[in-house]
Order: structure tokens, then C-alpha cells, then sequence
């Protein structure tokens, strides 16, 4: 029998010192010399005699009596503080992150230790721990993402409540609901995205630049596009987006000629905030660089007291405080024409389902692209008809206006009680 390269158990080490006993007895018989038993105890286990000296050290060390003690684990030892704690510590400091405060190695061990009193680490041990788990101490960084403002929250609320109000109890409408959008598509809007070998390469012939614009106006409601609704024009400048080209003039012709004689009477036409959809009446409220007189006019058509040595200033945070709500000239069109305005709350396109139709239409116009606008305007009237006519058009429509709207609701008011339980 041979224990060379083996972990000693109990019972190897009993054998050992066992062994090593009935050679201290023949020694004493015999008189041999004092390292005999040692000798004759490693060649007959084929040990080694150090190995001998150790095992018989330990055993004389505690009380002639073998410790249980498993065999270490070959390789690296564990870490004191082992992974199944990570979840916890990240939890911890994404919640402090989160509410803005700070987040420290004595505050994660205070925590650990409130998990569990035996998660009592020093700090360098947890310092080591946070870096080898991928956390990084650094300069923080204020998320203004994290908390929307309050008009947002306002509008978003206000917006959906009146959408709620148009619902019959079995989803359907009570009046016409009209979406309407403006957009524009590049002549060279094509794939980025192709085939190619590896030792041919990515190059593909393409024009430089993007080429002309084509700016897009159109509407649609639960039975697809509004007939006679669509504008296409070419704009005149390239840079930008469309909001550059379409000004007050373009839009109220375009709503009074071609939307409203092509939609229902008292149906909603909702839209968003682009400038030229918000110009107020003229007259309505002066502006910050208007002159002194104008404010003074101002207060005075309104009966409120000012007085002679107020500055220009004083005069406009005066006005501001008893601004009343603005009126727009397209409410005051759209009313008079027997139709109501709806305007969707800021930074909430997923709430238009026009806004899918265009992304459908701009993919379908970079897969079809040949960088010519003899095709390009074929093409682009054509999809429009093709989604007018196709029942696949229905489908799209109501997943994203029916269903979409739902669970934006959902998880847009779930967000809202967030930042709220977090104030």
C-alpha cells in the first residue's frame, strides 16, 4: 500500500501513528536507535519521513487525538464572500442610486449585516468583492430620466382619461377618432444593411448624400387612410427634418382643403405639439420681447393695476402671472367645423399609430430604393394605397391603437406611481 500523493483522511492518519507505535515498541525491545520507528514506519507506507514527523506532531499537539478535518479542495480557495450575495448587494445599490443616496462600503456592509449578522466583512475584503463582481466607484452621474416632469405626467393622464371618455363598453368608439402626421423620406433612403464575402467586402455603389426630400402629410382613422387627405411635396431644403419646411400657412391650408371636407362631422382629430400645430391666436399674449407698451395694453385690456415706474421685466412676470390658457387657431378652425383637437403629451409618439404606418412605409421605400425619383413617388403612392385597401391594414391599426394603448396605460401609470412613491 502506498499514500504518496493522496490526501490523508482520519483513518489514513490513525494507520500512520498506529503503525508508528508498534515501531516505538520494537525499537524500546531492540535498542535501536531513536529515528528507527520513523524509517521503518515511511518505507513500509512508502511515505516519506517528514510526512511521518508531521502527522505524530499533530497528534501529540492535540492531546494524542485525531481532529475530523475534510481534505482541502485542490485549486484556488473559496472567496469570503461567496456569489449568491451579489443579487443583494446589487439590489441594494441600484434602490440607493435610484433615490440619491450615496452608496459607500459602509453602508453595503451595514446592510449585509442586516441580512444576516455573520455577514461581518472587513471593508478591504468587500472593496475586492465589489470590483471582482464588476462595480466600479466612480463620479455619479444625475439622470433626469429616472423622474419625469410634472406637466408630462399631467398631460399623459389628462390625455388618456379623454381617450377612455370616446369608448364604448365594448371598446368600440363613440366618435371618429382621426390621427394625423407629417413625415418626410429621403430620394437616397435605402438599406445600410447587406450580404457580402468576407474578402469582397462591404463596398456597395451608392450616391452620395441623401438627395432630394420628399415631405409627407396624411391621416388616418380606424378604416385606414383618409381619402384625399395625402400631401406629397418636395421640400426645398435638405437639412433638418420636415418641421423646417412645413410652417402655419402649409398646415391650416392643407386641415381646412383636404382634411376636414374628408372626415366626419364631431370626430376627434388628434395630433402633437409641433410648432405649427400650437400658434395661438394673434394678439393673445405678448411675448418676452415685446415692447413696454404692448404689456402695459396688455393689463390694461385685462383690468389689471401697473404702475409707471415698473421696468419691462417686471412688467412681463406681471403678465405671467395672470396668463390665461392659450388658444390656438386650429382649435378655433376644427370647432367651428363641428370637429374637436386632442393633442398627444410630449414625448409620447408610441401613442400615434400613424407614427408605425411611417415606419412601415420608410422600410418598405429603403428595400425598394433605386436612388431615382421617377420611381421614388410611384412607389411611395403606391404603399399608401396598398395599406389603404389591405385588410393586413386593419390588423396594424388596431393592434397599435386598441391593444397598444393599453399597455402603454399600464406601464406609462405604473412608471407615474414610481416617481411618485420615490418623492
Amino acid at each position: 500500500m502506498s499514500f504518496q500523493g493522496k490526501e490523508f483522511t482520519q483513518g489514513m492518519k490513525q494507520l500512520v501513528i498506529n503503525l508508528k507505535k508498534f515501531y516505538d515498541t520494537e525499537r524500546a525491545k531492540n535498542g535501536k536507535k531513536a529515528n528507527w520507528s520513523i524509517e521503518q514506519t515511511a518505507e513500509g507506507l512508502k511515505i516519506g519521513e517528514a510526512t511521518v514527523r508531521r502527522i505524530m506532531a499533530e497528534y501529540n499537539k492535540n492531546n494524542q487525538d485525531i481532529p475530523d478535518s475534510l481534505p482541502k479542495p485542490k485549486g484556488k480557495p473559496e472567496f469570503s464572500i461567496t456569489n449568491n450575495l451579489l443579487p443583494h448587494v446589487r439590489k441594494y445599490i441600484r434602490s440607493q442610486n435610484l433615490i440619491g443616496q450615496h452608496a459607500s462600503l459602509e453602508t453595503v456592509s451595514e446592510y449585509l449585516k442586516s441580512i444576516d449578522p455573520k455577514y461581518n466583512f472587513s471593508t478591504t475584503t468587500l472593496w475586492r468583492t465589489l470590483h471582482r463582481w464588476g462595480f466600479t466607484y466612480g463620479k455619479e452621474q444625475r439622470r433626469s430620466a429616472l423622474k419625469e416632469r410634472d406637466n408630462v405626467i399631467l398631460n399623459r393622464r389628462r390625455y388618456l382619461r379623454q381617450k377612455r371618455l370616446n369608448r364604448n363598453p365594448d371598446g368600440s368608439f363613440k366618435r371618429v377618432e382621426v390621427y394625423l402626421d407629417e413625415t418626410y423620406v429621403n430620394k437616397n433612403h435605402s438599406n445600410h444593411f447587406t450580404w457580402y464575402l468576407e474578402e469582397d467586402g462591404p463596398n456597395v455603389n451608392k450616391p452620395s448624400g441623401k438627395g432630394q426630400r420628399l415631405i409627407i402629410v396624411n391621416a388616418i382613422t380606424s378604416n385606414g387612410w383618409v381619402d384625399g387627405a395625402k400631401l406629397v411635396f418636395e421640400a426645398k431644403k435638405r437639412t433638418g427634418d420636415y418641421h423646417g419646411q412645413m410652417d402655419w400657412s402649409n398646415f391650416s391650408k392643407w386641415f381646412t382643403t383636404q382634411l376636414l371636407p374628408n372626415i366626419p362631422k364631431n370626430s376627434i382629430i388628434i395630433m402633437d405639439n409641433a410648432s405649427y400645430h400650437n400658434v395661438a391666436v394673434d394678439n393673445f399674449f405678448p411675448k418676452s420681447n415685446s415692447k413696454r407698451d404692448k404689456f402695459r395694453k396688455w393689463l390694461d385690456d385685462n383690468g389689471i393695476p401697473w404702475s409707471n415706474d415698473m421696468l419691462k421685466p417686471e412688467l412681463y412676470k406681471l403678465c405671467k402671472l395672470f396668463e390665461p390658457k392659450p388658444v390656438f387657431k386650429i382649435d378655433q378652425i376644427a370647432e367651428s367645423a363641428g370637429r374637436t383637437i386632442l393633442r398627444t403629451p410630449q414625448y409620447h409618439p408610441e401613442l400615434q399609430p400613424i407614427e408605425r404606418c411611417w415606419g412601415v412605409l420608410k422600410n418598405h421605400m429603403a428595400r425598394n430604393c433605386d436612388f431615382t425619383l421617377e420611381k421614388f413617388r410611384p412607389v411611395q403612392l403606391k404603399l399608401i394605397k396598398y395599406y389603404h385597401q389591405s385588410q393586413r391594414f386593419d390588423f396594424f391599426f388596431y393592434n397599435s391603437l386598441a391593444r397598444l394603448d393599453l399597455k402603454v396605460i399600464a406601464v406609462r401609470l405604473r412608471q407615474s406611481r414610481l416617481n411618485t412613491r420615490e418623492n
